[in-house]
């Protein structure tokens, strides 16, 4: 069995990976995208060999042009380039979710100052404004009236480039206790999941927010696997809001960080991401050896 995973550098994941395939008796290959040389008219023989290659790279550019190559050589992904292009766009997310009934909270688009401020008042203060790309938070603002509208829609416009001058304007969803949740779904399982508690209305781990164990019920697994379904499913965290009337989806990512989460869950996540990564191989092994 030969597994390649793509990173763009090592983190504590990464190692934690490669640790769970070590345990396995399996030596995986360490790929930095970062010294890629892709041709996507002429196969590399060397990548074909791989039974899988995981992604966990955190350049989306790079995720999405290279799984994009990949794919047409022939090469399996986890995830595959279907889920991750889903994943790297809001927009797309949110259309995803849509056309599965997966509950989200209202959103908007717009694409000029006037307009973007026009759906922010329509949507109410305060509304939340998020660059259609990104992670950990970044760029995403709380608007708490028009002045505050004027002068960030003014900045995006003046200073941003073309991606921060589509306006996605989300519904603000007060989170109880200063909390939202994270669930990890791996394949067609919910594994475990996280409260996120802060003080500041962004609760991601990488900002801030602590970790602590959130009980899987039914509700909460239905919603992550029909949310990972929606997009295309493979290993992904979803995150929720709660609400009097249920469960929100407010994101799904597709190269999750989980470091914070195994202690607070007692979950070995990442065990469990090499197993369902090794099932996959072994799947793709069987097809393979079916067509000689």
């Amino acid at each position: 069995m030969q597994i390649g995973m793509i990173v763009s550098r090592v983190r504590r994941e990464e190692k934690l990976l490669m640790e769970a395939f070590q345990a396995r008796g399996i030596q995986i290959d360490v790929l930095n995208d970062g010294g890629f040389v892709l041709n996507p008219l002429e196969p590399d023989p060397g990548w074909l060999e791989y039974d899988l290659i995981l992604e966990r790279s955190i350049s989306s550019s790079r995720t999405l042009a290279t799984l994009q190559i990949l794919e047409a050589w022939g090469v399996p992904t986890l995830n595959n380039f279907h889920t991750a292009s889903i994943c790297s766009d809001k927009l797309s997310t949110t259309l995803a979710l849509a056309q599965h009934a997966v509950p989200q909270p209202q959103v908007s688009i717009a694409f000029t100052e006037e307009s973007i401020l026009e759906s922010i008042e329509s949507q109410g203060y305060p509304a939340v404004l998020k660059p259609l790309t990104g992670s950990w938070g970044r760029l995403v603002t709380k608007i708490n009236d028009r002045e505050s509208a004027e002068a960030i829609l003014e900045h995006r416009f003046t200073l941003g480039n073309y991606p921060y001058h589509t306006g996605y304007v989300q519904e603000y969803v007060t989170k109880p206790n200063g909390r939202d949740i994270r669930s990890f779904v791996v394949g067609d399982r919910t594994l475990c999941a996280i409260y996120r508690t802060s003080p500041h209305w962004i609760t991601n781990t990488a900002r801030g927010g602590v970790a602590t164990n959130c009980e899987v019920t039914q509700e909460i697994a239905d919603i992550s696997q029909h949310a990972a379904a929606a997009v295309g499913g493979g290993i992904v965290a979803i995150d929720l809001f709660e609400t009097d009337a249920g469960y929100l989806v407010n994101e799904v990512n597709h190269s999750m960080e989980f470091r914070n989460s195994i202690e607070p869950t007692g979950v070995d996540i990442p065990a469990e991401v090499v197993d369902f990564a090794i099932r996959m191989a072994n799947e793709n092994i069987a097809v393979q050896e079916a067509q000689i």
